[in-house]
């Protein structure tokens, strides 16, 4: 039980680590078009991300699958860029077409699994047994996940509630500014891809 609280503590701390913080550009990007009473379909969006990054984050550490480093440290900030873009591009607030964001999810989850791989292999060391510890760091990362959802979702309900700002407006704000810190990202990861 201990190895399980140490990675489940694990998770949610490499997830809010300021430090990574793209991937929490990520998952405000996910939801920085939706409001509290939203919050069913932005923990359904979470939970696929989460399944998509849980895929591939236990295959890359069974080594399973091998991605270059520099090529996923790249693709990270790519996904963020789009998912913001498609919110500036967004007409209306989210009605339907929920499956194609729910793909999106999942399919982005997949590239974000391949980041956390090296972080966790380098926990793993040897060990051989990591069925617990890849479940605990899992669980762990949606609990870091939902953290960063219930402070957006306030954030954009208070400021729609108590202010003029229109949900709109704080749509386009918040994802034209994750936008531009992410481009900015993917420009500077490129340049190490190229090195």
């Amino acid at each position: 039980m201990q190895e399980f609280s140490l990675y489940f503590q694990e998770g949610w701390q490499h997830i809010l680590d300021l430090n990574g913080y793209d991937h929490i550009l990520f998952v405000m990007a996910l939801c920085a078009i939706y409001l509290v009473n939203d919050w069913k379909k932005v923990l359904i969006l979470v939970t696929a991300f989460t399944i998509g990054h849980s895929i591939t984050l236990a295959l890359s550490v069974l080594n399973i699958i091998r991605v270059p480093s520099a090529l996923i440290e790249f693709l990270i900030p790519v996904t963020i860029v789009i998912t913001a873009f498609s919110n500036v591009l967004r007409k209306s607030q989210p009605a339907g077409n929920m499956q194609l964001n729910y793909f999106f999810a999942l399919f982005f989850g997949l590239i974000h699994g391949m980041g956390f791989s090296n972080y966790l292999k380098s926990m793993l060391g040897s060990q051989t047994n990591i069925v617990q510890p890849l479940l605990a760091f899992n669980l762990g990362l949606e609990v870091g996940q939902i953290i960063i959802v219930i402070i957006v979702l306030l954030l954009a309900q208070l400021l729609v509630s108590f202010t003029t700002v229109k949900r709109r407006d704080w749509a386009m704000f918040i994802s034209a500014a994750i936008f531009g810190i992410a481009f900015m990202m993917s420009i500077e990861r490129m340049k190490n891809l190229i090195d």
